[in-house]
């Protein structure tokens, strides 16, 4: 609702119940759906409805006719009947089944491997036979065909949406809306979750889930919020109140005034007590008999010249932007982050000899190996002398496939990936060994890659190799376990207590080592 500001209107629409949000005179207020009638009766001859709005009203005054009980959606889920193809369901895929279709909006954050899109096609596909739905996957472009595959095997043809061309409506008649790699909704300001949130408020869909093995990628509550506002969960049906109570949400001053931050964590347990119910989180050792993931560190030294190329490397991205602060072009309070995204890009390129010498006699044994790098250049300069294939956000989904494909059936015992593309929605369980240049900066995106091997249908355990270089490496180590720790506190299976220690003062320990 957008209305030139005047006192008493403003009073009048602070009494709407449910309660709207004030967004700032360009953007007006911001209700909820069902405060409708109530804004019509208080301000309706003052505000003209717009034709899109007035339909979806006429939606909410005449609702789709109630789907069967639980009992019959899941008998005609079929659950212990073979797949086309001749799989069966595993037991944890029927469980997950029966618990989605006891819920008309949830989160399945099982861990990645456990076949989250089997199991949301068979519940689907259960709604599908007992009401007049539509089906709907919102998924990436280069997971497409694998949800084609996978429908195949069910006689479903779901709808295939991309991320980066969310629809705006839905069928009238009724829609499942499936959401996959649902973390890409993670920031409530991006406009792909505005997309998706607008999807989630349709009124004549049935059900949404919400598929994704890292629901929080960076162990913050603000990153599942917008997941839970999709679901309709009632404590995110408030973001202010939710970001005061669970992101330590809080006006800061600064350079331009006031900000609203919410960046932090707090009262977990209580959060964890309360979602719950609507997430599924299940690990791997959990539900599955999978061989073990191992981690093995491989400490990396340089040698007297190397040190001295390498620090000469590092002042020289120092002096370049000690200058690009003098002309203002780049903020002088954030050299220390600079820095340390410098460390991180030349050590992985002092750290590819090492690197090549690992994968190389892996292969030497008949060994299948992925590496996993954050930057597309020592990946480049990795193939050139290993040969292999190369993954990368710079290829077409179809190139994607073919490489995948190529690794997959024996022809390339060597694939080189970066996190943003490889660690994404494909299955490498060929490979008995990961190779991480360097890691990424969440737990979510680590556990991604790492996964990407440790899936069902793997033969023996899997050996994860982190390669660690110098103060800059172990100081993303340790942000990666500390968030760990408050991803756990949130969807693990025990209560943990948190060890706490800022961003910035793990940075200067690392400057000060290094």
């Amino acid at each position: 609702m957008v209305s030139p500001f005047d006192a008493v209107t403003q009073a009048q629409l602070r009494r709407i119940r449910p309660r709207g949000q004030w967004k700032g005179p360009n953007r007006g207020w911001d209700f909820p759906l069902a405060a409708a009638d109530a804004l019509q009766q208080a301000l309706g001859g003052r505000f003209p409805v717009m034709p899109e709005l007035e339909q979806w009203l006429d939606w909410c005054r005449h609702p789709l006719p109630p789907l069967p009980p639980h009992r019959e959606l899941v008998a005609a889920a079929d659950l212990d009947q073979d797949l086309s193809d001749g799989r069966k369901p595993l037991r944890h895929q029927r469980s997950a089944v029966r618990w989605l279709l006891a819920r008309r909006g949830a989160v399945l954050a099982d861990e990645m491997g456990l076949g989250k899109t089997l199991t949301a096609l068979l519940a689907a596909r259960a709604m599908v036979r007992c009401a007049e739905v539509r089906l709907v996957v919102v998924a990436p472009v280069g997971l497409h065909s694998h949800w084609r595959r996978e429908a195949d095997a069910l006689g479903l043809v779901p709808e295939l949406v991309s991320w980066a061309r969310l629809p705006t409506s839905l069928p009238p008649a009724g829609t499942v809306l499936v959401v996959d790699e649902a973390h890409y909704a993670q920031s409530i300001q991006a406009q792909r979750t505005a997309g998706l949130l607008r999807l989630a408020r349709h009124p004549r869909l049935r059900a949404i889930w919400m598929l994704t093995g890292t629901p929080m990628k960076n162990g913050r509550p603000s990153q599942l919020y917008p997941l839970l506002a999709a679901i309709d969960h009632p404590i995110a049906r408030d973001q202010r109140l939710f970001e005061e109570r669970y992101c330590q949400g809080h006006w800061r001053e600064g350079r331009s005034g006031k900000r609203w931050q919410a960046v932090g964590s707090s009262q977990l347990e209580e959060l964890r007590q309360l979602t719950r119910p609507l997430i599924l989180h299940r690990r791997k050792q959990q539900v599955v008999d999978l061989p073990p993931k191992q981690r093995r560190m491989h400490a990396i030294g340089l040698s007297a010249e190397e040190r001295i190329g390498f620090d000469h490397r590092v002042d020289l991205v120092i002096d370049e932007y000690r200058r690009r602060a003098r002309l203002g072009e780049v903020r002088r309070d954030a050299e220390h982050l600079a820095v340390l995204t410098a460390l991180r890009q030349i050590a992985a390129e002092f750290k590819l000899p090492a690197a090549r010498e690992l994968v190389e006699s892996l292969r030497i044994k008949g060994e299948a190996v992925v590496l996993f790098s954050g930057f597309v250049a020592p990946l480049q300069l990795l193939q050139r002398e290993l040969g292999g294939e190369l993954l990368t956000g710079r290829q077409r989904p179809s190139e994607r496939q073919a490489a995948v494909d190529r690794f997959q059936q024996g022809r390339s015992d060597c694939l080189l990936a970066t996190y943003g593309t490889g660690a994404l929605g494909f299955t490498l369980h060929r490979a008995r060994h990961v190779v991480l240049l360097e890691r990424p900066w969440t737990p979510g995106d680590l556990e991604q890659a790492e996964d990407r091997c440790h899936r069902l249908g793997m033969g023996d355990g899997l050996t994860c190799h982190w390669l660690q270089l110098g103060a800059a490496d172990a100081l993303v180590d340790g942000l990666l376990a500390s968030k760990a720790e408050r991803i756990e506190v949130l969807l693990g299976p025990r209560r943990l207590a948190l060890r706490r220690q800022s961003l910035p003062a793990m940075v200067r320990d690392c400057l000060q080592v290094s």
